[in-house]
């Protein structure tokens, strides 16, 4: 059929076939990948769901069909459950705008305003608020909003928008049916009829949490982040600094986002016209001449546009008659959804305030001063690097320590009293927003003195006798903790925790200093050429006396065939009667576990061991016997993360502490312990692997053509 330019005639609507999904460590890889190379930023951003908007849409326009996304299905699912009461969730349709409003659909009309939308039957005025702030900057709008999206040229039913989501930047693919009972709109609407960009907006942001349902209720802060993907300051409003006003005022003169929340109160309406437990969005940030009496004010927008203040300064307050005609006729418009107060009354109204950018140099009087930002993702693994707050001194740390080094201070950024900005973000451990597990998180920073620089990770010895210099406060089981502080050149020490040991969960750390800063993972600070190191064969050689190998010589030709090779059904039969006899904790050998064993050790690649290599292989066996009992401290035949990592060093195997959990869970079973099976399985492949690499690799890389490849992994 060719190329068109034009699908508005498109009548079939078509749902892609789903793309084929990666072996899950293979992602893992190509994410990394991706991230160093620049994916995953604002200007490169993941195809969410690997999802690819110009491949869609090119394929779309070539086969004349209509786009329906079958990754966020017009269906009950992407709704969620609980939010419509079944009668009505029965009857809803889904309808594209243009069925709903034929040939006056529109993406846009005229421009984006905060004034465009309302409130459907979610509570996410959070969301609300956010959206509202994000109409005032322009360039964060267009990079939320892509350009070039509408209703009539090249239309196939697909649009994208682009969110920052825990440390990465998504372009996020949806198609235009969204649900509708009685022919309107259910869920976020735009005040023009026939302008669909808020509906379309709120569709795409509700895919990335899951369903409309998980969009209810939430902190404004977080659609603010994710709108920016920058800086994010909080500030409870109680304890505000002083020159909050003049940050405030800076801030509104940069590219920044701000929303407020009023104290909790379940939507209840005050006499003065402000809503508990609601969310606004700061609007303007602006000083008047009262008489001669300057007044810091502060405009807020309410999403819901049904209620505004009554107090000073409001639209109908008499304070107006105290300015200059320009000011008044410049800054009062009445009954919009849109209020003035003092910034006093901010204070003494509102509950906290956020601040989300993309760099906080606002912050600073002076322009001459940058802040320099720094990102690190890291992870709490169970029995590993989940050590817990300070109340659990034996386990504190194991948690992932981050070396921070601060350069001396440059003569324009001395001023200030704070000077760095720690943020710690846990990352979901669920698809859907409402059902991510959130741990109580902090962190501590404490100073490193100069005769202990030079070491790795500290023990808990370090911590027993030093006392935190900053601490992010009291833990909360939120989605972000953060602290302003200042620190003089020097090196410090940061540990972000869960509260309690033994959480898991996956973070982002990101540091901000005026300062020039070096900031390193414990794991980064030992240079080696390899993630594995393998000692050599002497950690683990077995020397026999003469009446064990005569035992080892009967036992090969007890279980070997007539051609006197053993293969991995002899091989299972002679591990489990001669090697876990009496174990009550295993499961066994499993036959391919004993086909992999042999493919590890079977030099001439026949599937079989003939002698030397059942003699060579069982010596090793016996002797990961004697190393996995001698760590075994518990002596319950069964090795926790601490003793394996233990084992592995006596085998001659030291592991990154990547690696060493990526093995434990592998190798881990229910329990997220490690049996003796288990263990010798993951001794003779790792040292298998790493051997393979280190003979192969040059330049500390490997290159294999596809039969090579599929020959290495595939018979080991």
């Amino acid at each position: 059929m060719g190329e068109i330019s034009c699908c508005c005639n498109l009548k079939t609507d078509f749902e892609m076939p789903p793309p084929a999904v990666p072996h899950g460590m293979c992602f893992k890889v190509i994410n990394d990948r991706n991230m160093k190379g620049g994916m995953g930023s604002e200007t490169n951003p993941l195809k969410f769901m690997d999802q690819d908007y110009n491949y869609l849409q090119d394929y779309c326009l070539r086969s004349r069909q209509r786009f329906v996304d079958e990754f966020f299905p017009p269906d009950p699912c992407s709704i969620g459950e609980g939010l419509l009461d079944p009668d009505v969730m029965a009857r809803v349709e889904w309808i594209r705008p243009t069925v709903l409003h034929p040939n006056v659909a529109e993406f846009v009309v005229d421009t984006v305003s905060r004034f465009d939308y309302a409130q459907g039957n979610v509570g996410n005025c959070w969301f609300l608020a956010s959206v509202g702030a994000l109409t005032f900057q322009t360039k964060l709008l267009h990079k939320v909003v892509p350009d070039g999206q509408s209703f009539s040229h090249n239309y196939t039913g697909l649009f994208h928008f682009r969110f920052w989501r825990f440390g990465k930047w998504y372009d996020v693919v949806i198609d235009d049916k969204l649900p509708t009972y009685n022919g309107k709109l259910i869920f976020f609407r735009s005040k023009t009829y026939n302008e669909f960009w808020p509906a379309l907006l709120e569709k795409a942001y509700a895919k990335v949490c899951g369903s409309y349902a998980d969009m209810h209720t939430g902190r404004v802060s977080e659609a603010l982040l994710d709108f920016t993907g920058g800086v994010h300051m909080h500030y409870e409003l109680k304890t505000a600094p002083t020159d909050l006003w003049e940050i405030m005022y800076r801030a509104y003169q940069s590219e920044v986002l701000m929303g407020c929340e009023t104290p909790p109160g379940n939507e209840k309406w005050l006499p003065n016209g402000i809503i508990l437990g609601h969310a606004y969005t700061v609007t303007k940030v602006y000083q008047v001449m009262s008489g001669k009496n300057p007044v810091q004010l502060v405009r807020l927008f309410n999403p819901w546009r049904d209620s505004e203040w009554n107090g000073d300064w409001s639209d109908k307050s008499h304070l107006w008659n105290t300015v200059s005609d320009e000011d008044r006729q410049q800054h009062l418009v009445h009954e919009n959804g849109e209020f003035w107060m003092s910034m006093k009354d901010f204070l003494d109204t509102f509950d906290n305030m956020d601040i989300c950018c993309t760099c906080p140099d606002f912050l600073e009087e002076t322009s001459a001063c940058r802040w320099i930002s720094k990102y690190h993702h890291g992870s709490w693994v169970l029995g590993s690097t989940a050590g817990g707050c300070m109340n659990h001194p034996d386990t504190f740390c194991k948690n992932p320590q981050f070396w921070l080094r601060i350069s001396e201070f440059n003569k324009a950024c001395e001023q200030g009293q704070k000077n760095v900005l720690v943020s710690l973000i846990q990352k979901p451990d669920r698809r859907h927003r409402r059902n991510a597990a959130h741990h109580g998180i902090g962190f501590c920073v404490f100073a490193i003195p100069l005769e202990m620089r030079s070491e790795g990770k500290f023990g808990s010895s370090f911590f027993s006798t030093r006392k935190p210099l900053v601490t992010s406060g009291h833990f909360q089981d939120s989605r972000q903790v953060m602290k302003f502080f200042r620190l003089e050149p020097g090196e410090y020490l940061i540990v972000p925790s869960t509260y309690y040991p033994n959480k898991s969960g996956e973070f982002i750390l990101s540091i901000l200093c005026k300062n020039e800063i070096h900031i390193q993972k414990d794991t980064e600070r030992m240079e080696k050429k390899f993630l594995v190191d393998l000692l050599g064969e002497s950690e683990v050689s077995y020397t026999e006396k003469m009446d064990e190998r005569s035992k080892t010589k009967i036992l090969f030709r007890q279980y070997s065939d007539q051609y006197k090779v053993v293969d991995a059904e002899k091989l299972q039969q002679l591990l489990h009667e001669n090697l876990l006899s009496g174990n009550k904790n295993t499961e066994g050998f499993g036959l391919d576990s004993c086909r992999s064993i042999i493919a590890m050790s079977d030099c001439n690649v026949t599937g079989r061991l003939c002698g030397p290599e059942f003699i060579r292989l069982w010596n090793r066996i016996i002797t990961y016997k004697e190393i996995f009992y001698s760590m075994d401290s518990s002596k319950d035949g069964i090795l926790s993360l601490n003793e394996l990592q233990n084992a592995l060093e006596k085998t001659g195997l030291h592991l990154n502490e990547d690696i060493l959990n990526l093995m434990f869970v592998r190798y881990g079973d229910a329990s997220e312990q490690i049996s003796l099976e288990g263990f010798i399985c993951l001794v003779m492949r790792l040292n298998c692997m790493c051997r393979i690499f280190q003979r192969l690799c040059e330049n500390g890389k490997i290159t294999l053509d596809e039969s090579e490849w599929i020959g290495l992994t595939m018979y080991s």
